[in-house]
């Protein structure tokens, strides 16, 4: 024991911070760490001195220098500790723990991988602990420079702890890696916000602070939050109870803080516009909740786990509070004055947003799951039948009632044209609009094939409807069988006298109506010409040598009416001013 403690009195009194040899630049830990080993390893010995002289005598010399010996100890190494910390910020940064962390895992697997035939005989229970990296590279394999001086710390905190001096080691930790965590969350644009503050954000304000909300909360859980848990399980591994307060001191608050944000602003004003970052606050919670729930696992972090459950709970009221709105803001919506028969910018507004919406629809079933749909008949077999999962049935149904409730006030609108045949345009406009956006998005997966088939069908009857009630009277000013070559002159003068009104009249109430889709426009123009040229043109190739010379009853050619139709259904007046030019 007093070899012992000897060999420990050269070792340590060579690097006391008093001693007049001791230099700023000196450090224990540089190069191959030889003289770091045999510090440590004199550190231990004068614990094994200092327990045999304890036992011969409390009040010995002999403890007595030893006592003083260990406190010269534990101050360097308190040094060392401290240097280590604050000098290695950039090699301890979230970036490179976690790569650290990922390639010592590999490196693991391939040494468990050799050892498997004993895993059986050694096998123990896990522990709570975050993966974190072999402080050893005696398999010959390159270790990061993150890794040495991870080992580093390791090294020192063993051994203080050990010696009891762990709130020495402690202390020296928290302050500055909690200097670390809130440096970064402060340039990830990171602030603590009241319910009073954001209250008083107009959207503007708000939304891009949101933005830069989600994206420190990706940052924070997936690399910062991360990393720190790393650390602070490799460092402390020798104390479950020193770990754990290491890391809740170091992260508990400002992670509490900053899922507390989502909640607030969920409890702040419900505005449609809000919705989609509203889900985005959602998604980006439930999306990391298995890394946040391991990685404050401790019961002394329990309160993060509570204050992030409790925004998911707030936001998922605030979404349900907002589609409440949305279908009430639909019902109460007046159509007032539909403009040529087109889409109606309800139709365009509501559609958009449930396209949009439909992007959202995993979280929007766990959100709604639970929350019934209360109308006062359900929606009907015919109406509604999804291709969708029993698991997204709920939301299915959501989205079904609410292109419903547009539908209805689609129907409303119609009825507001004095034109049946506009109307019956309008529908046809509105309802393939409608068609087109579920087929084209989520929304056709949510609500199904058998839906898109029966509107499209709907469709379609809607635009037969048009072309009988708007070409009726065009089609009967014509012979039933204009291949007839007995009519007499004044019949047949009739007959183009009737036409070239009734087709005058369509084509200049017509001339500013509108068909959206350009493919059905084309296909509607197409249905009417094989309506209306083949008999015109059988009539006219019979009939036009009887008018000659100064009689223009016979006003259109069967190549006119082809070029008159296809300016037809573009909402555009230049058209029908080219048409009363040309008569």
């Amino acid at each position: 024991m007093e070899e012992d403690l000897l060999y420990a009195e050269q070792i340590i009194n060579k690097w006391d911070l008093n001693s007049p040899l001791y230099t700023k630049q000196d450090s224990l830990f540089t190069g191959d760490k030889y003289e770091a080993r045999q510090f440590v390893k004199s550190v231990k010995n004068l614990q094994s001195a200092m327990h045999y002289f304890v036992s011969e005598s409390a009040s010995s010399n002999k403890l007595i220098a030893a006592q003083k010996l260990m406190q010269v100890a534990m101050k360097r190494l308190e040094k060392e500790f401290y240097h280590i910390l604050s000098t290695n910020k950039n090699v301890l940064n979230s970036e490179s723990i976690s790569v650290t962390n990922r390639s010592s895992r590999a490196r693991s697997n391939v040494s468990d991988d050799d050892d498997d035939d004993d895993d059986d005989d050694d096998a123990t229970e896990e522990d709570d602990r975050v993966s974190i990296p072999r402080s050893s590279n005696s398999d010959g394999q390159r270790v990061s420079v993150s890794e040495i001086v991870m080992a580093d710390l390791q090294l020192i905190a063993d051994c203080m702890i050990s010696s009891g001096y762990g709130k020495e080691c402690v202390k020296i930790y928290k302050i500055i890696r909690k200097s670390i965590v809130d440096e970064t969350l402060y340039n990830l644009g990171v602030e603590r916000y009241s319910f009073n503050k954001i209250t008083k954000l107009d959207w503007d304000t708000l939304e891009p602070k949101i933005k830069t909300w989600l994206h420190a909360e990706k940052v924070a859980v997936e690399s910062l939050f991360y990393s720190e848990r790393i650390l602070c399980d490799y460092v402390f591994s020798s104390s479950d109870k020193i770990r754990e307060s290491c890391f809740s001191d170091i992260c508990k608050d400002r992670a509490t803080s900053l899922f507390e944000f989502p909640e607030l602003v969920a409890k702040s004003k419900k505005s449609m516009e809000r919705m989609f970052r509203t889900l985005d606050m959602y998604n980006a919670i439930s999306d990391q909740w298995n890394d946040i729930e391991m990685m404050f696992s401790f019961e002394s972090t329990v309160i993060v786990r509570t204050q992030a459950v409790t925004s998911l709970g707030k936001l998922g009221d605030a979404v349900r509070a907002m589609l409440t709105d949305f279908e009430t803001a639909i019902q109460k919506e007046t159509l007032k004055n539909p403009v040529n028969g087109g889409i109606h910018p309800l139709t365009r507004y509501v559609m958009n947003y449930l396209v949009f919406l439909s992007d959202y629809s995993p979280a929007l079933n766990d959100i709604v799951a639970d929350w019934p749909l209360n109308v006062e008949s359900p929606l009907p077999e015919s109406y509604f039948s999804s291709t969708s999962s029993d698991e997204s049935s709920a939301i299915s149904s959501r989205f079904a009632w609410l292109v419903l409730v547009l539908l209805c006030k689609v129907d409303a609108g119609a009825e507001l044209y004095k034109d049946v045949a506009q109307s019956y345009l309008f529908l046809v406009n509105n309802l393939n609009y409608v068609v087109s956006k579920v087929n084209s998005s989520n929304l056709g997966m949510l609500i199904g094939d058998d839906w898109i088939e029966k509107h499209e069908q709907k469709v379609k009857q809607y635009a037969t409807n048009y072309e009988r009630i708007a070409w009726s009277k065009v089609i009967a000013s014509l012979p039933d069988d204009p291949t007839v070559e007995n009519l007499p002159i004044e019949t047949a003068r009739d007959c183009f006298r009737r036409f070239n009104l009734e087709f005058n009249e369509l084509y200049r109430k017509q001339s500013t109506w509108i068909i959206s889709d350009s493919k059905f426009r084309d296909e509607i123009k197409i249905s009417i010409a094989k309506k209306i040229v083949p008999s015109y043109r059988a009539f006219y190739e019979n009939y036009r040598g009887l008018f000659r010379g100064g009689d223009s009853v016979v006003r259109f050619a069967p190549a006119d009416l082809g070029n008159y139709l296809s300016n037809l259904f573009h909402g555009n007046f230049f058209f029908f001013f080219f048409f009363l030019k040309s008569k």
